[in-house]
């Protein structure tokens, strides 16, 4: 028999581990919470359907895994930050991500004038370390010692994507190529690229003209199309964001610059046909002739690869909305390259989570680097490892048809034999 002194310590004994055990419990429950990923980038100014879209396409991906479990019951988030495609504020919403607990690491992020003013930070700051995860630049440094290490990139670089469109031109008897180009890293970037593609082959750029970050579709590019035009180019690499390249296009065709302009895919093809298309409405006349752009997606026109059909349900599904950081009277695009894009990012941090959540004590690191083939539903496998931090090279190559960018045939790349 138990005296009453000893009942009651036996019940407060009791209610004491049960009080335990729900704190245990409310400590799991948070500790099994959702995984959040830090976006900064372009919601406002001239860029910001880069940011915007990208962003959408990887919530309609999102979405749909949250409405199916999550990550093992997890949900993911993304928690965003405008930079306005600007370094100042992309350092300044950096650091406010390292500063907490959250995200989980960076994810995202738009342009190389940002991203390489940010790597540093990577590196650590105030000792707190987080890896960046599919940046919307192929830009050489975070590709390179010392940051590579940080840095898991799904998209092709700059390099390749101008390699690619130096090699088509060169065979097509296309051999004194110019260069437009955005004045910062990015630009610079682009440039570097195409400079290493001709001279492997013997040859020079004959002229080159920049513009300043930032410049919207209604500025001259007046000036800019004389140097081109005095350089007597056979065609025109474009290393910029679209109201720059869309406004140097129209300036161009006004001027009598009819020859090819490629674009690198940073450009964002949506928005700068509409731009041409617009303005073409106004004045009269067909600025979306004699076009590419390379990309590093396959075409979301692409109905044979899993993926777009994916992408393409998910999108129409649950329809992104722009998030509130936009412009108010930003419309978003059904599809786009970028919008696909950020889907297939979303894709990938998907399965690098589930990786992850299995083994947490491994490293956000070591689950990345354990992709040697993965199968996202394109026409490429997902490549990474401990020495590959890029999961993607293939470029492909667009141009405008039926108001659309579309991918080119070799028919349309003939038209252009010199």
């Amino acid at each position: 028999m138990i005296s009453g002194g000893a009942h009651w310590r036996s019940i407060l004994l009791v209610l004491c581990l049960a009080c335990l055990a729900c704190r245990g419990s409310e400590a799991l429950a948070q500790g099994r919470g959702g995984y959040a990923l830090g976006m900064s980038a372009a919601f406002s100014g001239p860029s910001d359907g880069l940011g915007v879209e990208l962003y959408r396409g990887s919530m309609a991906y999102f979405t749909y895994l949250n409405a199916h479990g999550g990550i093992h019951g997890k949900p993911v988030s993304i928690s965003i930050l405008d930079d306005g495609y600007q370094p100042g504020p992309a350092i300044d919403n950096t650091i406010r991500f390292l500063q907490g607990d959250e995200p989980l690491c960076l994810f995202d992020y738009v342009g190389t004038p940002t991203v390489t003013r940010i790597l540093p930070l990577l590196k650590g700051y105030g000792g707190r370390r987080k890896l960046l995860f599919f940046p919307f630049s192929g830009a050489e440094p975070q590709r390179e010692p010392p940051y590579t290490r940080y840095v898991f990139n799904l998209r092709a670089s700059y390099r390749q994507e101008l390699a690619g469109l130096v090699d088509r031109f060169l065979a097509l008897g296309r051999r004194r190529l110019a260069v437009f180009y955005q004045a910062d890293a990015f630009g610079r970037s682009g440039w570097d690229g195409a400079h290493r593609a001709l001279k492997s082959h013997g040859y020079s750029l004959v002229g080159e003209a920049t513009y300043r970050r930032g410049t919207r579709f209604a500025e001259s590019m007046k000036q800019q199309v004389d140097i081109l035009m005095h350089a007597n180019p056979d065609a025109i690499l474009s290393i910029g964001s679209y109201a720059a390249c869309a406004a140097l296009i129209r300036d161009a065709r006004d001027m009598g610059l009819a020859v090819p302009i490629a674009n690198v895919s940073f450009v964002g093809s949506e928005k700068l046909l509409y731009l041409l298309q617009e303005a073409g409405r106004e004045r009269g006349r067909d600025y979306t002739s004699n076009l590419v752009n390379s990309q590093v997606v396959p075409s979301y026109e692409d109905l044979s690869l899993p993926a777009v059909r994916e992408y393409r349900e998910l999108m129409d599904r649950y329809a992104p909305e722009a998030p509130a950081l936009a412009d108010g009277n930003y419309e978003p695009l059904r599809y786009s390259f970028t919008s696909f894009e950020g889907f297939l990012n979303a894709k990938a941090m998907a399965r690098i989570l589930e990786t992850y959540d299995a083994n947490p004590a491994s490293g956000l690191r070591a689950a990345a680097e354990s992709l040697a083939e993965a199968d996202i539903g394109i026409d490429e496998p997902l490549r990474f490892g401990p020495n590959r931090h890029q999961g993607l090279d293939r470029v492909y190559f667009t141009t405008v048809r039926d108001g659309k960018f579309v991918p080119m045939d070799e028919r349309q790349w003939q038209a252009w034999q010199r």
